[in-house]
Order: C-alpha cells, then sequence, then structure tokens
C-alpha cells in the first residue's frame, strides 16, 4: 500500500511539473516574441512655419432693434377691423387696425358745421364793420368763436384720425393680440413691430482698451443659432460715459440684416480686430497636450535607417509657451523653432523616446476662420 502511494504521488509530482515547466517556457518566449515587436505609434505631424497673425478682441453681446415698439393706442375704443395677421410685412403707414368711430366722427361733422356757420358769420360782420354797421366787440367775439371752433374741428379730427392706427414704419409685426369687438385702452399692446433690415449689437468693453476701439471699425458677429455664419458690420458708437460699478463701457455696432435672420433678443460674440499684423509659429490646437507642469507639444527628429531601410523616427517631449488662439489655430510664443516637425494627433500614447511612424491621410483642421462660410 505504502508502495503503491509513493508510485501515484511521484506520478502526480511529475505532472504538476510538466505543467509548470510548460507554462515558464511559454512565459519566455512569449516575453521574447513581444520583446522583439518594437512598438511603433501612428501619427500626424506637421511643420512648424510663421504665419500672419492679426490679434483679435472678442466680447459678448445681446442684438437690439433698429427700429422697434409695440404698438397701442392713444384713445380707448372697440376694435372694428384688424387688416394684419401676425408676422406679416407692413409698409410704412398701413392700416394695421380700426377702432370704430362713429359717434367721433358725427361729433366731426357737427364741429365743422358749425366752424363752417362761424366763418361765415365773421365774413359777413367783418364787411358790416367796414361800414359801421356792427360793433368793435361784436367782431372779436365772431372771431373769437371762429378761431375756437375750428381748434374744437382739429381737435376731434385728430381723434378721429387715432382711432386708425398704422405703421409708424416699415418692418415685421410680430403677435397680434387683440381681436375684432375687444375694447382697447391706451397702452394695451396691438402687435409688436420690429424692423429688421439692420441690427445693433450691443456690447461691454473694459475701460483699458476703450482707447483701441473707434467708429466705424469693422466687428464680426458669430451666434450659435448660425453655426457656420459671420455677419459683418461696424462699430457705430462708443458710449461717451464709464459705468460706475463695472468700469466699463457700452458700444453698439449695426449690422445688415437684409435675410431678417437676426432677430432682438439673440446673444452673440463680437470678434475685433486690433493692432499691426504680426508674425508667429502658429500649430492646431490640438497639438498641444496639458499636463500639472505645462503645455506640452511633441517634436519628430530622424534616428537613421533601421534594417528594412526605413527612416526611424523618435519623439520628444518640449514644454512651449501658447499666445492667443484664433478658431483651430494657437499661437506659439517660445519652445519651438521655425522648420520644427510637430505631432499634431496621436500623442496621447507617446514618452520621450517613443518611435513613430507618421500618417498625414488624416489630418486636424488648421483653420484660422472656421465659421466664415455663408449660404
Amino acid at each position: 500500500m505504502n508502495k503503491r502511494m509513493i508510485i501515484m504521488l511521484i506520478g502526480v509530482g511529475v505532472l504538476f511539473g510538466g505543467i509548470v515547466a510548460y507554462k515558464t517556457f511559454s512565459n519566455i518566449m512569449m516575453k521574447r516574441f513581444f520583446a522583439s515587436k518594437e512598438n511603433i505609434i501612428t501619427v500626424s505631424a506637421m511643420t512648424a512655419e510663421v504665419s500672419p497673425w492679426q490679434s483679435q478682441q472678442k466680447y459678448y453681446g445681446s442684438l437690439q432693434p433698429y427700429q422697434g415698439v409695440n404698438l397701442t393706442t392713444e384713445v380707448a375704443g372697440l376694435v372694428k377691423n384688424v387688416y394684419f395677421k401676425s408676422g406679416a410685412d407692413v409698409k410704412k403707414d398701413e392700416i394695421i387696425i380700426q377702432q370704430t368711430s362713429d359717434t367721433d366722427t358725427a361729433l366731426l361733422h357737427s364741429l365743422e358745421a358749425n366752424t363752417a356757420l362761424a366763418k361765415i358769420t365773421l365774413q359777413r360782420d367783418t364787411a358790416q364793420y367796414a361800414i359801421q354797421a356792427v360793433s368793435k366787440a361784436t367782431l372779436d367775439a365772431d372771431q373769437a368763436n371762429y378761431k375756437s371752433l375750428a381748434a374744437q374741428t382739429e381737435q376731434q379730427a385728430a381723434v378721429v384720425r387715432k382711432k386708425t392706427i398704422r405703421a409708424p414704419f416699415a418692418g415685421k409685426l410680430g403677435i397680434v393680440e387683440i381681436h375684432v369687438g375687444q375694447y382697447l385702452n391706451p397702452g394695451d399692446t396691438i402687435a409688436p413691430l420690429e424692423d429688421l433690415t439692420k441690427i445693433y449689437a450691443d456690447f461691454f468693453v473694459p475701460q483699458q482698451v476703450v482707447t483701441t476701439l473707434r467708429v466705424d471699425q469693422p466687428v464680426r458677429l458669430s451666434i450659435d443659432t448660425f453655426p457656420n455664419r459671420i455677419f459683418e458690420g461696424k462699430i457705430t458708437t462708443i458710449n461717451p460715459v464709464v459705468d460706475n460699478n463695472t468700469r466699463n463701457v457700452k458700444v453698439q455696432a449695426t449690422l445688415p440684416n437684409p435675410k431678417n435672420e437676426l432677430l432682438p433678443g439673440m446673444f452673440g460674440t463680437i470678434m475685433i480686430e486690433t493692432g499691426e499684423p504680426q508674425h508667429f509659429i502658429t500649430l492646431p490646437q490640438t497639438a498641444i497636450s496639458f499636463n500639472p507642469y505645462g503645455e506640452v507639444i511633441f517634436t519628430i527628429q530622424e534616428k537613421g535607417k533601421d534594417k528594412k531601410g526605413q527612416t526611424i523616427y523618435i519623439v520628444s517631449q518640449r514644454f512651449v509657451t501658447t499666445g492667443e488662439t484664433r478658431g483651430d489655430q494657437v499661437t506659439i510664443l517660445k519652445g519651438i523653432q521655425v522648420g520644427d516637425r510637430v505631432v499634431t494627433s496621436g500623442q496621447l500614447k507617446l514618452k520621450n523616446g517613443a518611435r513613430v511612424t507618421i500618417n498625414n491621410s488624416v489630418v486636424p483642421t488648421n483653420n484660422p476662420s472656421p465659421n466664415t462660410t455663408e449660404e
């Protein structure tokens, strides 16, 4: 029995020993295999070059109507007719609504008749006074009565005119908020009317930069409503007063809006070019990596050729100082030289001394003005 047990234990030991030896041998061979395979990372790259650079200031503001009012009435009355629907385009002096004016018109006719009679009486008494048939007091009373009735007639005619609500300027109506038969009080909103052929962009700038701005200076407006559009205009007004609380100055730009695309109340970004054009080394913003120690790029150097005759590219890490950004580009103030080959994408897996291969079939965008396409 002991002999059998010994034989079994020996067999089990040989079996496990064989398994361990096989696993050890497999691991050793696998490590040798991967050690013989050098990890080559594919990246895109570009050569650092100097580009012209125009400094820009960026502000945020809201759009205001070139002309805009909430139509209302000066006199109370019932709405008799509504001549336009919501959203309609109207011309200057076109009738928007008509209030009931029968009573006012009848009173106007009565006053016109009395005024005509007073005029005849004045003319007759003037002739009588010339031959001393009436007194000067009578003539003065006739003149006063005629002027009073003429003024009352003019006043009543103005009341009748006010019952007809007209467009004070050409524009687009908003939502009409009244209906036929409704009693309209002074101050009640009939509908908003906006002239959208032009539009104002109001924004605030710090007092330190006011001297860099001037009237007629070009501005460019971008709005997230139109992500692929840039709207151009000019500064038309710079407020001559600095706000006591914020120390900012209000600036107003005017932009053409022929298609009525820009609407009052929209929020947008205003870009203003300032100063003289300069020249900087520029790179796509994707070329910049960030770590706790600063901003980093990877440059590529040639290190001879491998056994197959292919050029060996090795990367090295550099810290750089960046400046302004513009579109997809960023200026590099310090850290690289013109002619350096810089990794623009694929650098997440890189470290100093890593070998790379360059593939520029797909490259990151490097457009200084990516949003200038107009429909």
